[in-house]
């Protein structure tokens, strides 16, 4: 009778010096605090920048309109730059483009030179945000990209938390230009020494290449090659794009939104920051209960709830109780579906290339998320919140249509590889049997 073979003792020490755990803490502090002063930064000072300097509200969100267009247009670049340089570079160039950015967009005095800034900024952001950390925790940890990603957008949704608080403490202590001028501060003295340092090691090679070598076995199949991977990239990207008009929208419109289905002004504000809640537990679901899901799998979930939840605010005006389920569920929905984003590409087609995959997809989503603000007040505009709202229907439909299209020709298509793979086995003893004269007679 053989020994039984004990149990592997978990070593603490082991984990804590995991290269993968070191990069999600390095990255999570890092997106959280480049999120927080660059992206959200507006959601606290376009209100004192609006009366400092005379210009509109709609001129002080154009710059970040701007931001987005050269984010967008910069992202298949700055996805091959990850894979050829590495996120650790990359990542580490973008935090000090963002300071210089944040410097000097405290210092403009010109719109002309605003909007030029902010362009200057979606450069840097593009380099530092969510993509770019996505593409460096997968060359840090491959055979574990999915599980750190999930993890790092734990950190991400604490981003407008944090920093609204921290941005509006410090314009009524300093003003507004004075805390863009330390918002560059604490990016050079918080992200520049994360990323360096926090994306210095990999992950053994060993433990990289082995989940490669068994990826025929895994449940997410092969990677995707040839003219299947060219449709299923342009099929994802337009997944994400539609609904990038439903989140672009959503993140600049929320508190209008609301308020147009029957809330006063603070019940709306209180019911829009329960969104930021959802998200979080959108996450911690998907990471506890998703794990055993695959990536695409996940997906469908994700992008099947939107639906319905703007079914709720199109039936919920004057509802407290349905407008608050739907900010909750379109909340847990569009937590996860960052998840997907960088999930589902990395399973469809694996960690080679990765960088410049993402950046493909990227690009119409950041276009459409810059487009989509301008879009939707232009149809409110002319044909009121009912009509904008139905839009926003019809563009999450669509995506869960474009999803479900998707993960069935998608699912046809490993069944015919594994079928294929089945033939192959059994056909392989009888042809080396025939060859070799060696074999059952």
């Amino acid at each position: 009778m053989s020994e039984a073979v004990p149990a592997p003792r978990i070593d603490r020490r082991a984990r804590l010096t995991d290269p993968m755990t070191a990069a999600v803490v390095a990255l999570g502090i890092t997106q959280i605090t480049a999120w927080g002063t660059s992206y959200y930064c507006l959601g606290v000072l376009a209100g004192p920048i609006a009366r400092d300097t005379g210009w509109s509200r709609g001129f002080i969100f154009l710059g970040f309109t701007m931001a987005l267009l050269a984010m967008g247009l910069a992202s298949s670049t700055v996805g091959r730059m990850i894979d050829r340089h590495g996120g650790r570079a990359v990542m580490t160039l973008g935090t000090v483009l963002v300071s210089a950015g944040l410097f000097a967009l405290a210092h403009v005095r010109s719109g002309a030179a605003y909007l030029a800034v902010w362009a200057f900024l979606g450069l840097g952001m593009r380099l530092c945000l969510y993509d770019a950390a996505f593409a460096a925790l997968v060359q840090v940890a491959p055979s574990r990209g999915r599980t750190a990603i999930s993890y790092l957008t734990l950190f991400g949704a604490f981003a407008s938390s944090v920093f609204w608080v921290v941005g509006h403490a410090l314009n009524e202590q300093f003003g507004w230009r004075h805390t863009l001028v330390l918002f560059a501060i604490i990016n050079l003295a918080v992200c520049l020494p994360l990323h360096w340092f926090g994306l210095a090691r990999r992950e053994s090679a060993s433990r990289a290449v082995a989940p490669a070598a068994a990826s025929r076995a895994s449940a997410d199949g092969p990677p995707l090659e040839g003219r299947v991977r060219s449709v299923a990239i342009a099929l994802f990207a337009l997944i994400m794009s539609l609904n990038g008009y439903v989140f672009g929208v959503i993140s600049v419109q929320l508190v209008p939104l609301l308020e147009a289905a029957g809330l006063a002004t603070a019940a709306a504000v209180w019911v829009a920051s329960l969104k930021g809640v959802a998200q979080f537990g959108g996450r911690v679901v998907e990471i506890v209960f998703g794990r055993n899901l695959r990536a695409i799998t996940v997906g469908r979930i994700a992008i099947a709830i939107l639906p319905p939840s703007l079914l709720l605010l199109l039936a919920g005006t004057g509802s407290l109780p349905l407008v608050v389920t739907f900010t909750l569920v379109m909340g847990a929905s569009q937590g996860v579906i960052t998840i997907v984003r960088g999930a589902v590409p990395l399973a469809l087609f694996g960690a080679q290339g990765y960088g410049a995959v993402l950046g493909v997809i990227a690009t119409p989503v950041l276009v459409v998320g810059a487009a989509s603000p301008t879009v939707f007040a232009w149809i409110v505009d002319r044909w009121g919140w009912g009509v904008g709202r139905l839009s926003l229907l019809i563009g999450c439909a669509a995506a869960w249509l474009a999803m479900e299209v998707m993960s069935r020709w998608y699912e046809r298509r490993r069944a015919l590889l594994a079928a294929g793979s089945v033939q192959g086995r059994a056909v392989a003893p009888h042809s080396t049997a025939g060859i070799s004269g060696v074999g059952p007679r």
